[in-house]
């Protein structure tokens, strides 16, 4: 496996994921940097049963999930988050964009992640599924609820 392919490839698309997921810019830049670290050490367990991509943001994820673990207590998280996200382009109404990430902030998981996942990490179905070790099936379903969640949140 060609490392520095792997790393130019995909660095931004992790660099995404775990922005998504830890809030920070300076924190999630640590965590994606630590995942190729960690994929250059486990290079001997990817059995190429999922894609690169996919095989990435499992690690990701487990390494934000540990940080997140371990900085909650220090309160070092969520003070670098933007007043503003760029939701969808259909929302242009800045208030409504605001409640929606209110309640998405407050959405129990795994429903948060896998909206979020999808819609702001752009990320198929099966690869959602992938990530959860779940089925494609499983990502549709929970995907389905967390967006009716979230309309009836904000009806």
């Amino acid at each position: 496996m060609d490392y520095e392919k792997l790393y130019n490839a995909y660095f931004m698309k992790i660099y995404s994921f775990v922005l998504l997921l830890v809030k920070n810019p300076d924190l999630a830049e640590e965590i994606a940097q630590e995942t190729f670290f960690k994929a250059l050490k486990a290079n001997k367990q990817f059995e190429g049963k999922s894609s690169e991509y996919t095989w990435l943001c499992a690690i990701a994820k487990n390494i934000a999930y540990d940080v997140l673990k371990k900085h909650k207590k220090h309160e070092m998280l969520g003070d670098d988050v933007p007043d503003e996200l760029d939701f969808q382009q259909e929302i242009e109404n800045k208030e409504t964009a605001f409640r929606i990430h209110e309640y998405l902030h407050n959405m129990e998981e795994p429903y948060k992640e896998v909206f979020q996942l999808r819609v702001f990490g752009e990320l198929s179905f099966a690869d959602i599924g992938k990530i959860f070790h779940k089925t494609e099936s499983w990502a549709r379903v929970t995907y389905h609820r967390a967006r009716l969640k979230l309309q009836e949140k904000m009806q």
